[in-house]
C-alpha cells in the first residue's frame, strides 16, 4: 500500500504544480483519464497533456488526497478535496469528490470518477460553471 500512497501522492502533486511530465511519468502508456472539465475519456499520455493544457486554459484546479483506500481487484479509492477556481480566481467548485485508480506494475493505468453515476456522459458537475 505504502507504494500505491506514495505514487498516487505524487501524481496528484505533480498535477497541481502543473509538472506534466512528472504527472505523466507515473502513468502507463495506455492510461485511461476522465476529461473531468468536458465528459468522456482520454487515453494515452499525450491525451492526457492535450487534454490538462486545455483544462488549465480553462479553469484552476486544485486536487488533495484526503483518504486512499486499496480495494481487492487493484482498485484505490481516493477521496478528494477539489477546489476549481476560474482563471480570476472565482471559486467555481469547492467539494469533495471521489477518484478510483487502477495501478499496475507500478504505474497508474486508470483513473475513474467514482461518485458519478455516467462519468462517460458529460462534464463533471465541479466544471457545470463555464463561462
Amino acid at each position: 500500500m505504502a507504494d500505491t500512497k506514495t505514487l498516487i501522492e505524487q501524481a496528484y502533486s505533480a498535477f497541481n504544480k502543473r509538472d506534466i511530465d512528472g504527472a505523466l511519468a507515473l502513468m502507463t502508456q495506455d492510461v485511461s483519464w476522465p476529461k473531468a472539465s468536458e465528459g468522456g475519456k482520454v487515453v494515452g499520455k499525450e491525451e492526457i497533456r492535450d487534454y490538462w493544457i486545455r483544462q488549465w486554459g480553462e479553469f484552476d484546479p486544485h486536487v488533495e488526497p484526503l483518504a486512499i483506500t486499496e480495494e481487492d481487484g487493484g482498485k484505490t479509492r481516493v477521496r478528494v478535496h477539489q477546489l476549481v477556481k476560474s482563471l480570476q480566481g472565482d471559486v467555481l467548485s469547492d467539494s469533495e469528490v471521489l477518484h478510483v485508480f487502477t495501478v499496475k506494475s507500478g504505474l497508474i493505468a486508470a483513473m475513474d470518477l467514482g461518485d458519478e453515476a455516467d462519468s462517460i456522459a458529460g462534464p463533471s458537475a465541479a466544471f457545470a460553471h463555464r463561462s
